[in-house]
């Protein structure tokens, strides 16, 4: 049983699975069993050029943020399990937990975060009553979102990014999937707000 199944490696996935497992010391989030299955092949990542991004060098590509994405969540915060080569199909609500088909495999979670892109391509099963036209994209993209509040489609089912309803700026995916661990944390620590810093 997984405490929260993050599904999706981009860069709403791998910032949520990054703030999550940084609470790794935190009473509240020791005992914490997180997973994210980091299919990557449809982000729009693996084209994007970074010339406007705090922090980021300039000319940084897309494909090389998923590689150190992936590479740093391993080498900081190794007990964060990361799933490769597996694809979702199916997400089915089960009582109050929650049921994950891959391709490969079939997981159960407390908690599920949708970080997967926007396009109207979604495959996922379990997820069509929540599909609308996206919000914030251009009619003819043909780009959609889960109906959600605040990240939240449901008691346990969130979703994050470009899928959550937000724009396609890197910077506004991944603090969309910091938002949404932040939320996690917040759960996991009895309602009083929450958020991880590190400091100098």
């Amino acid at each position: 049983m997984l405490d929260v199944l993050i599904i999706g490696g981009g860069a709403a996935g791998l910032s949520c699975a990054l703030v999550l497992g940084s609470a790794k010391q935190k009473p509240f989030a020791n005992k914490k069993n997180i997973a994210i299955i980091t299919h990557q092949k449809t982000s729009h990542l693996q084209n994007a050029l970074f010339n406007n991004v705090l922090g980021l060098a300039p000319r940084t590509t897309g494909q090389s943020i998923l590689e150190s994405g992936k590479e740093q969540l391993k080498n900081l915060y190794p007990h964060v399990e990361q799933i490769e080569n597996e694809k979702v199909s199916e997400v089915l609500k089960v009582s109050n937990e929650f049921t994950i088909i891959t391709n490969k495999n079939t997981y159960t979670s407390k908690l599920v975060v949708i970080a997967v892109g926007y396009t109207n391509l979604l495959t996922i099963k379990g997820l069509e009553a929540y599909v609308e036209t996206h919000p914030k994209a251009a009619i003819e993209k043909n780009r959609i979102w889960l109906k959600n509040d605040n990240h939240l489609i449901e008691n346990g089912l969130y979703v994050a990014g470009t899928l959550a309803g937000w724009r396609s700026q890197f910077a506004i995916a991944s603090g969309s999937g910091a938002h949404v661990a932040t939320d996690i944390l917040t759960l996991w620590n009895n309602g009083k707000h929450t958020k991880i810093h590190d400091k100098v």
